[in-house]
């Protein structure tokens, strides 16, 4: 028996939730907005690999969100921390295995656009992969998910389509962009920020784009908003202290959980 089947195994209470959310650095405080009913500690879960990083619970949730039973992963793990790609895209496959249609994405990321300003929510429309690697190198697991998955539309339309209906509904700013995952843990310097926005990037973070990789592989749905932490101007370049990180991540957090909330509602 392979580690995911025995993880799901043990998870079997959480079995039949039709979609799963992702809280990155700083948003643990959507758990306000969310009702908890079980909670399993990721050291409890074999397999699981265990968040060192501040601003990471690290435990997976059986929740509520608007009237709607979820699992909540309260914190992730990331490339920085040692973790390989298949390791940080554990759960993602121990969620395939509990029936988990719908993967509903958070992070925390610095915004390459003027207009995205500490405290703003991006509905992630794209992104790109810089980080070196990929979840699906090695063996393909065909239970899973085809050899070379489609990367066309990696973000759900649907599920972005439900998310700017509740933004126009609760007259909420969403802002609309294209993401880059870097490894980390080094914040970028200037040099490096300029090459990002010339390759496109809006915003740039060291999570999710490996989630996202391996939800695609396993025939999920995904939305993905970025709460934007800092703002990366190479002309007028200031430090982003990880306290500054996680207090403009709480300011995105009740509007991300807002956006959930809705699409939820219609899934």
């Amino acid at each position: 028996m392979d580690r995911e089947t025995m993880a799901a195994e043990i998870l079997g209470d959480f079995q039949g939730v039709p979609a799963a959310i992702i809280l990155g650095t700083g948003l643990g405080v959507m758990e306000k907005a969310i009702d908890v009913h079980a909670a399993v500690p990721y050291e409890k879960i074999p397999g699981f690999p265990v968040s060192t990083v501040t601003g990471h619970a690290g435990r997976l949730l059986k929740a509520s969100l608007g009237g709607k039973d979820i699992l909540v992963m309260s914190g992730r793990c990331h490339l920085y921390e040692g973790y390989g790609a298949e390791a940080v895209t554990f759960p993602i496959r121990v969620f395939r295995l509990l029936g988990i249609q719908n993967l509903l994405i958070s992070n925390a990321a610095g915004g390459l656009r003027k207009d995205l300003v500490p405290g703003s929510a991006m509905l992630i429309t794209d992104h790109i992969n810089l980080t070196g690697t990929n979840p699906l190198i090695g063996p393909n697991r065909d239970a899973l998910g085809p050899r070379f998955p489609d990367m066309t539309q990696p973000y759900s339309r649907r599920l972005a389509d439900l998310a700017r209906k509740r933004a126009r509904e609760k007259s909420m700013e969403l802002h609309e962009g294209v993401y880059i995952q870097v490894p980390g843990p080094s914040l970028e310097t200037a040099a490096e920020t300029r090459m990002l926005q010339r390759l496109g990037a809006h915003a740039v973070g060291m999570s999710t784009v490996m989630e996202v990789i391996q939800a695609v592989h396993c025939g999920m749905e995904v939305l993905a908003v970025s709460a934007i932490t800092n703002s990366n101007d190479p002309d007028d370049y200031v430090p982003a202290p990880l306290e500054t990180i996680l207090q403009n991540a709480e300011k995105a957090g009740p509007v991300i959980a807002e956006l959930f909330r809705g699409v939820l509602a219609e899934c």
